[in-house]
């Protein structure tokens, strides 16, 4: 491979970008090869995103110096940096949903036919032989909402790929995909590679980095602290560069801060009995106990987030029934939800989570605001007091708490939410991915939050798609497959392999766990 230091593809040096007085990036530096695929990592907030938007033309840097391709390099705007060789799959997708999947793919490249109009037919064809790379045969016709995140996400994977790039950045690529899909975007990084391609590789999932990429850059607090061959590191080192640790601390710490036999369980909070919603949700059976994490388990499309809907009343059973503290009483919808005593933090924080033209404190109140109400008027008083205690207590990283939520990082984003639900304390917890895109340390922030809720004998319904995360954080897990509960692993005894085990064998029981 290329020595990145004598004759990088790109090079970005003592790169500086403030907001408001603030420093984001403090003499940040990115070297790439060409045709290396290069990890870069980091907290939330650490500046990667802020070096990924200069680079992208999305923000003008304040000092420092960017060659790309042998030539010194400023990028206006994205669509200039598309036209460099750079293209950027952001982890949240800035796709167009009520498009086709062919104008998604080849919108502003659309082929042309006589007079300059657009020929949908070879747009088509090109489309199919960029998604046939991707093992993905759907109809390119039909809008692109119509399908999952996970092709949604191959999509704007493929499309990127499909524009010539000679740097192609991905944020978060696999977050939204399964295993099998996760092997077929290997594959194709693969062959990115071999053919003199670089990627920038942004992910919180360490394990990846050490299958595909060669080097790896860590910043920490807008900086670049460590840059070194993945092959002379670990996960532990890279989590203390990451966190500014002693490595020994962290060894004797753990990796996480759940774990799972949180004493003697309460009463019954909540127990559904072969529920269904239609075709991704058939025949679920689950119990939660006070003072338990009960983990869903299973791959995507399993059916977890569906159970998650079901349970809150997002979506109309279609069958089974729901009792609730031994009340039969199935939530028609998440109103009735929330005054039965149960919350959901969705998995799409965007989408369904943040508003994000508003302040932290509207976002965080908003489903207490019945009770902070008193005559139709909002007692702001009461109100700022709570959020502040509760900024306080998750340690949410904010300037005030009038701050718009869209500027906060990512794992801050996410104590916000988190938040939200904990200040109604509900007696039970639906948490659908809650650490899924934030960093190491905020994951573990969050985790802790998570268990000190159950201590307080509360109960828990977790969703992961991290099997350690379950397997340590879980006192039963429930497998899921295919809108099915196919088996429950109980503590002591939940292991990796059993939890691979249960995910892996067929069993065609129609839900009977």
């Amino acid at each position: 491979m290329t020595d990145p230091l004598s004759s990088p593809l790109l090079s970005m040096t003592a790169i500086d970008k403030a907001f408001g007085g603030v420093a984001a990036l403090k003499s940040a530096s990115l070297n790439i090869a060409s045709g290396e695929v290069h990890a870069l990592i980091g907290q939330n907030g650490a500046g990667k995103s802020t070096l990924i938007k200069i680079l992208t033309g999305v923000y003008r840097r304040d000092d420092g110096d960017i060659r790309f391709d042998g030539m010194s390099s400023t990028i206006t705007s994205p669509k200039a940096a598309q036209e460099r060789g750079i293209a950027t799959i952001y982890q949240e997708l800035n796709l167009v949903p009520l498009r086709s999947v062919t104008e998604n793919v080849t919108m502003g490249y659309e082929p042309k036919r006589f007079g300059g109009f657009i020929s949908w037919k070879s747009a088509h064809e090109r489309t199919r032989t960029i998604l046939a790379r991707f093992g993905i045969d759907i109809d390119v016709t039909a809008p692109l909402g119509d399908y999952s995140t996970a092709i949604q996400q191959l999509v704007a994977i493929a499309r990127a790929v499909s524009l010539d790039s000679k740097l192609v950045i991905m944020d978060e690529p696999t977050s939204s995909l399964d295993d099998r899909e996760v092997e077929v975007l290997f594959e194709v990084i693969s062959g990115l590679k071999a053919d003199g391609v670089s990627v920038l590789y942004v992910s919180h999932y360490l394990d990846e980095l050490f299958r595909i990429c060669d080097r790896v850059t860590v910043m920490r607090d807008g900086q670049t602290v460590a840059v070194k061959p993945i092959g002379d590191t670990t996960k532990l080192d890279l989590i203390a560069d990451m966190l500014g640790r002693d490595i020994d601390a962290l060894q004797s710490e753990g990796l996480t801060e759940l774990s799972g036999g949180h004493g003697d369980l309460g009463e019954k909070l909540i127990e559904a009995r072969g529920i269904g919603t239609g075709r991704r949700l058939r025949d679920v059976n689950l119990v939660v106990h006070r003072g338990e994490i009960v983990g869903l388990g299973g791959l995507l499309g399993a059916g977890r987030t569906e159970t998650a809907r079901a349970l809150f009343g997002v979506d109309k059973l279609t069958k089974g029934d729901i009792s609730l503290q031994g009340r039969m009483a199935a939530p028609a919808n998440p109103h009735q939800a929330i005054a039965a005593g149960i919350g959901l933090l969705s998995e799409d924080r965007k989408a369904e989570g943040i508003i994000p033209d508003m302040s932290v404190r509207e976002n965080l109140t908003l489903a207490l605001l019945p009770s902070l109400t008193r005559h139709g008027q909002i007692q702001h008083g009461r109100e700022r007091e709570l959020v502040q205690r509760f900024i306080d207590a998750l340690g949410i990283k904010t300037a005030s708490m009038e701050q718009p939520i869209r500027e906060l990082s990512g794992g801050n984003q996410q104590k916000v939410l988190l938040a939200r639900w904990l200040a109604i304390e509900p007696d039970l917890l639906i948490l659908d991915e809650p650490t899924r895109g934030v960093d190491v340390g905020a994951k573990l922030e969050i985790q802790a939050i998570i268990r000190d809720f159950v201590k307080k004998g509360f109960g828990v319904v977790l969703i992961s798609s991290e099997f350690e995360e379950l397997v340590e954080g879980a006192d039963r897990i429930v497998v899921l497959q295919d809108g099915y509960s196919v088996s429950v692993l109980e503590n002591p005894g939940i292991t990796e392999n059993a939890l691979v085990n249960a995910i892996a064998h067929h069993h065609d029981t129609g839900g009977r766990a």
